[in-house]
């Protein structure tokens, strides 16, 4: 067979052959339409991923400078918070904590009075006419002529310097009720013993500088009155702001080892914020043979005259720089 192929081969003229060859076209031939298309392709895929590359660069760098100003907004209200709020936010909560504490208080002793209130009407007694004993008035009254109580210090001078100079002592954290539990320096023994020696028990001193320090000086003064009068004196705070009142309470109640139970109505200390109130208390102390004490607050700019006509009350003058915190508290 493949003789005969041969043969007929060579019978084919040499023309047809080559045409033959054209017609045919060789495996390993390439097409050039194919090639240029894939290089257009290839090119504007690159130019895609460069356009993407470039808009993800854009992108990155405005999330990183938004990153940047809500960092910068942060640090700026952060820093706002702790100048405006955080060091406004001890001074709030001692004040709520001083109206909290006075109005408990309040409360309380609003209790007490509630059921101490003698509901049975009194009978009315009818005195007898002055005209019928003008002698024997005036005899009773050229007889028993009152002592004044800041005459009673200079013979219990030596008791009231003994405990002014334990005062300077270490405190006893430990001592009972009523007792001073602080020290004093000797500004403070200074100001008491001219309260007591040169001004007989009433009169006003110079603020500490502190309420707190005013308190303390206070609780000394408490102690002393207590060595001397017994249960016979109350102790009358008058400071007009609820807050005043609080410090007034916490300072004492540490500086003297007392309960909640010693600030009330019956008890040995009473707070207030009117000075009218006050009045009324005290002169129901003296119309029961009592001595009442007087304490009046720093804050308070006028005393009422009915406050000053008992004999025993000590009334703080304020520093104009105290004058300028409590007005800016306000």
């Amino acid at each position: 067979m493949q003789e005969e192929d041969l043969l007929k081969l060579d019978l084919v003229p040499e023309g047809e052959i080559s045409s033959m060859d054209e017609s045919f076209p060789s495996g390993n031939a390439i097409d050039p339409e194919k090639e240029n298309h894939s290089e257009s392709d290839k090119t504007a895929l690159e130019e895609l991923i460069t356009l993407a590359s470039k808009e993800l660069s854009q992108r990155k760098e405005q999330l990183n400078n938004e990153i940047i100003d809500l960092n910068n907004r942060k640090l700026k209200i952060e820093n706002e918070f702790k100048a405006n709020f955080s060091g406004q936010s001890d001074e709030i909560a001692r004040k709520v904590k001083g109206f909290q504490d006075y109005l408990t208080g309040a409360l309380q002793d609003l209790a007490q009075s509630a059921e101490q209130l003698e509901l049975v009407v009194q009978p009315m007694i009818v005195k007898p006419s002055p005209l019928d004993k003008e002698e024997t008035i005036i005899s009773e009254n050229t007889q028993t002529s009152p002592i004044p109580i800041a005459e009673t210090f200079k013979p219990d001078e030596e008791l009231i310097k003994e405990c002014l100079d334990q005062f300077l002592s270490q405190p006893d954290f430990y001592a009972e009720p009523w007792k001073f539990r602080r020290s004093l320096n000797q500004k403070d023994i200074n100001i008491l013993s001219d309260w007591f020696f040169n001004q007989g028990g009433r009169g006003a001193q110079p603020s500490m500088g502190t309420r707190s320090k005013n308190i303390i000086l206070s609780a000394g003064l408490i102690s002393i009155l207590g060595e001397l009068y017994g249960d016979r004196f109350q102790t009358l705070v008058l400071a007009s702001q609820p807050e005043r009142l609080g410090e007034w309470r916490r300072g004492l109640q540490d500086a003297l080892g007392l309960n909640r139970e010693d600030f009330g109505p019956n008890s040995g200390i009473v707070l207030f914020e009117r000075s009218d109130a006050l009045v009324e208390r005290a002169d129901r102390l003296e119309s029961h043979n009592e001595v009442p004490m007087i304490l009046i607050d720093s804050g308070e700019g006028n005393v009422g005259i009915p406050v000053l006509q008992f004999p025993l009350w000590l009334a703080f003058a304020a520093t104009p720089e105290e004058i300028y915190e409590d007005e800016q508290l306000l």
